[in-house]
């Protein structure tokens, strides 16, 4: 039996930002999404007030039926695409100064940490940035860190733990650090989307 490995690459660009020149637009902007997310720690969860306090973080860029547990926790929150029926458990860490997109159906477990940024290690007052893609109906097991410029695949599993510096495949199970590919699931067991 053959498999077929399918990753769809996405626009990978690296920026490089330097922290010393951020704009008052930019400063001012990252006070606005640290005081919502505060308030978002400190609002009763699935409550009307605390649907309207993500709304006003994320905007247009949250899609309807996704959910989020607090506690939240990031940077350039702003920069956060959720799509559709998404559900991310609590502490969630973005880190989203390059992008991150989390497409239909996706599954965030507790304590993961999506970085789409890295101090440069020769001038740590600059940033590299590179986006952070899930794919619809991926999932991220509990405690994973995704590192930037990975794509996790459509229906792929990332094993709790899992430190994930490469993209994940679609269909595949990638475990440990730094996460491998172990297993390729078989799709025609998923159910038609």
């Amino acid at each position: 039996m053959d498999t077929e490995i399918e990753v769809r690459k996405m626009e990978c660009k690296e920026i490089r930002v330097d922290v010393r020149t951020a704009s008052i637009k930019e400063s001012t902007e990252g006070q606005r999404q640290t005081k919502i997310l505060f308030q978002i720690n400190h609002t009763m969860p699935f409550t009307d007030e605390y649907n309207h306090l993500l709304k006003e973080l994320f905007g247009n860029n949250l899609g309807d039926g996704s959910m989020i547990s607090p506690p939240l926790n990031g940077a350039c929150v702003g920069s956060v695409k959720i799509g559709r029926n998404v559900f991310i458990n609590s502490n969630l860490l973005a880190m989203a100064r390059g992008g991150i997109t989390i497409e239909d159906n996706a599954m965030i477990a507790a304590n993961v940490q999506l970085i789409s940024n890295n101090h440069d290690p020769y001038d740590l007052c600059t940033l590299t940035c590179k986006p952070v893609l899930i794919r619809e109906y991926a999932w991220v097991g509990a405690g994973a860190t995704i590192l930037p410029g990975v794509c996790i695949g459509r229906h792929a599993i990332v094993g709790a733990g899992s430190v994930v510096t490469k993209d994940v495949p679609d269909y595949a199970v990638a475990v440990g650090n730094p996460a491998k590919v172990i297993k390729m699931l078989d799709k025609e067991k998923f159910q038609k989307d």
